[in-house]
């Protein structure tokens, strides 16, 4: 070993790493569970502070700004300095962010509690200590892990929120918030090491001294063979999608009548069908099949998921699309977080994953402009085929282009043979 790597400390044993990840699963199932149950505190506080649909609106729209600028230098900033350093701030943050929401007496605190979401990056800073100590042949399933923790989170923070809320109130339930946030907190400071590196990759970030606001060091990364055309994919087939989801309560409440019970009910079973995906579906089929081979069948089905929705008439034929929707979309993000994280350097993979949730805000901030013209303009039905038509012109692209040049990463999934159990 090299005098830069010995510097940089001794490797994690196996058993400790098994020990972080999941101690880091714990951490992200908890902070889903507290956005969650923040969920239910939100639009009726705005409600009861005189906010009326189109500043909602606005609050949404500023946190995926702020979060779209936010996730690649958090990204950054976990690269450098460590996941201790990146989860303790994210859930810094997130304590403040419900201490602010408590105190909202006023529109205007509406605005300001959003600020901290600039640094809330909890799930992102999990997936990267996952990738971090995770083997490359391993790395899809592990990441899917990521997904189950956001159906627990998703089911027992939306039933503890809204109980909390009904029973309690706002500011008692945004104060629950904030508590369980610092508890999140001290499980970081006490089972996530300062960094999940690898020696060698510790040794060249010490070594290069990158600067953390440098947009060239984070955009240097599409220039990766194989990066940018799946990081394109990733944001052409994954609009559309993220259309539906953004436009999904008014399509609940207009289009199928449902009372706020019965949309309970259905998100409930939207997270029991992500838990039982991510749980026990995506690691065989990462397993069996090769990435690319996951990929393009995630994207067929896409398309068909939204043929589907764009000639749904009634509740019965939407639960009969959720649970094609759920798997589509889970092995989607998955897969390309998977081949994005493998086709950069190690020491570049929090970065690369900052990137990834850029995307995802990037998605929420433009979904509601777009789904709203859509939704306007042909309903229902047209969100479904535009859908069904984005993804089946990416799917035939990626089939008739086969791409020169690859990242070694996905070059090596390409070449090996499908497993047979």
């Amino acid at each position: 070993m090299d005098r830069n790597a010995a510097a940089a400390g001794p490797e994690l044993s196996p058993a400790r790493k098994r020990t972080v990840i999941r101690a880091t699963y714990v951490i992200a199932a908890l902070d889903i569970t507290w956005m969650f149950l923040q969920f239910s505190v939100t639009p009726y506080l705005a409600k009861k502070l005189g906010l009326d649909t189109l500043w909602f609106g606005y609050l949404q729209t500023m946190v995926g700004v702020l979060q779209l600028i936010g996730n690649p230098l958090f990204g950054r900033f976990g690269d450098l300095f460590g996941a201790r350093a990146a989860l303790s701030l994210s859930c810094g943050a997130t304590v403040v962010f419900f201490l602010l929401l408590a105190s909202a007496e006023h529109p205007a605190m509406l605005f300001i509690h959003k600020l901290p979401t600039l640094f809330m990056h909890v799930v992102p800073a999990c997936q990267m200590v996952v990738t971090d100590l995770s083997e490359p042949e391993k790395r899809a399933e592990s990441l899917s892990k990521i997904g189950l923790c956001f159906g627990v989170g998703m089911i027992v923070g939306s039933t503890l929120g809204g109980h909390l809320n009904t029973l309690y109130g706002e500011k008692l339930t945004a104060c629950v918030g904030a508590a369980g946030s610092l508890f999140s907190l001290m499980l970081v400071l006490k089972f996530i090491p300062k960094t999940t590196k690898s020696s060698a990759a510790k040794a060249s970030t010490e070594a290069e001294k990158k600067s953390l606001f440098s947009l060239g060091e984070i955009t240097r990364l599409l220039k990766y063979p194989g990066v940018a055309p799946t990081f394109i994919v990733k944001i052409v087939s994954g609009l559309p999608s993220g259309i539906f989801q953004v436009m999904f309560s008014i399509i609940a409440l207009e289009v199928f009548k449902l009372e706020p019970q019965q949309n309970g009910y259905l998100m409930a079973f939207f997270g029991i069908s992500q838990m039982v995906i991510q749980g026990a579906v995506i690691g065989r089929l990462t397993a069996r099949f090769k990435e690319r081979s996951l990929l393009l069948l995630s994207i067929a089905g896409a398309a068909a998921v939204g043929l589907g929705q764009a000639y749904m008439q009634t509740v019965v034929h939407l639960c009969l699309t959720a649970a094609p929707m759920m798997l589509t979309l889970s092995v989607f993000n998955v897969i390309t977080d998977s081949i994005l994280t493998k086709s950069v350097p190690s020491a570049d993979s929090g970065t690369m994953l900052g990137l990834c949730a850029a995307e995802q805000s990037l998605l929420r901030t433009l979904g509601p402009t777009l789904g709203g013209f859509l939704y306007v303009n042909g309903g229902i039905k047209a969100i479904g085929l535009t859908q069904c038509v984005v993804n089946a012109a990416v799917f035939v692209v990626l089939l008739l282009l086969q791409p020169t040049s690859k990242s070694p990463a996905l070059r090596e999934s390409n070449q090996r043979p499908d497993k047979q159990h």
